[in-house]
């Protein structure tokens, strides 16, 4: 799929179906102003009551330090996370819930499954969750070591010399944690849920790998910096196990999530549903790719 170089006009994208030049989020620090219609206001609107929503994890829309409240105000039902871009440390950061702070000193990747086992648990009724993880972003660490396989000192001077096994560390704990949320839905809730998992912009410099060099990664409008993994699957997803090389657009997510939650709807400000590319192999609605940076 294809997304902004970096990640607040990313997620600003999903939130609200418009392109940053629209909701002026062009940079990880604009603000989404209040007045936008989320895509959790969006469903709440069509299908009054259906479904219980929550975003946990990082936020990153809102300004900073303040803006504790600016989740509720943008119709997140429950906000569970990190208000910012991320943290300074894994292992010592400050959560927020529903615009309360609190500090915490369990792994960020951990607590975050933690906080979503709880809350799908708690759920008396169909769901939505949107879990965004901060890892692997920097700063590049060393995670538990039962999160990943990995024989690696952890010490600043064998990070800054090659960061790259610690970028590979977070994704790989990040992957055990993501299972763990899964192991914990029954078969029924599995057996009902569409799962989407994808990057919100491309690899940071620090890590690029060939063939993309570090001016041609996160924060760049080449390939590296707007061509990113989106893997789904779940109920309605026929075509298992193929990749599809139409072009879908981050922003397409707001209608094809709305689509998946029972909304009829196809296109919804400058998002594309791509429902139907998941069981029919079929031209594609979208003819081009847009995305933006401020230079």
């Amino acid at each position: 799929a294809w997304s902004n170089p970096t990640c607040s006009p990313t997620r600003a994208g999903i939130l609200t179906g418009k392109y940053g030049t629209r909701t002026g989020v062009l940079v990880p620090t604009d603000v989404l102003s209040e007045d936008e219609v989320s895509l959790q206001s969006y469903i709440n609107q069509h299908l009054p009551g259906k479904y219980a929503d929550a975003v946990i994890g990082k936020w990153h829309l809102g300004p900073q330090p303040g803006g504790l409240d600016h989740p509720s105000n943008l119709g997140i039902g429950h906000f569970a996370g990190i208000i910012g871009g991320g943290v300074d440390d894994y292992e010592d950061w400050t959560l927020v819930t529903d615009g309360q702070r609190s500090n915490e000193t369990e792994y960020v990747t951990s607590k975050l499954v933690d906080l979503a086992v709880d809350w799908t648990g708690a759920q008396a009724k169909p769901w939505f969750l949107w879990l965004a993880f901060n890892a692997p972003h920097t700063p590049f660490h060393l995670p538990p070591a039962e999160l990943h396989n990995r024989q690696l000192t952890g010490t600043e001077a064998d990070i800054d010399a090659d960061p790259l096994p610690y970028y590979f560390a977070a994704i790989e704990a990040m992957d055990t944690e993501i299972g763990r949320l899964l192991d914990s839905f029954d078969e029924e809730t599995r057996a009902n849920t569409i799962v989407i998992f994808m990057g919100d912009n491309g690899t940071p410099g620090q890590v690029v790998q060939s063939p993309y060099s570090r001016s041609k990664a996160k924060g760049s409008l080449y390939q590296g910096g707007v061509n990113i993994p989106m893997f789904i699957s779940g109920p309605g997803v026929t075509r298992s196990g193929e990749r599809e090389s139409a072009l879908v657009n981050t922003t397409d997510l707001f209608s094809t999530i709305a689509a998946f939650a029972g909304v009829n709807v196809e296109q919804v400000n400058d998002s594309i549903s791509f429902e139907k590319l998941l069981s029919e192999e079929t031209p594609s609605d979208r003819y081009f790719q847009y995305s933006e940076v401020i230079g």
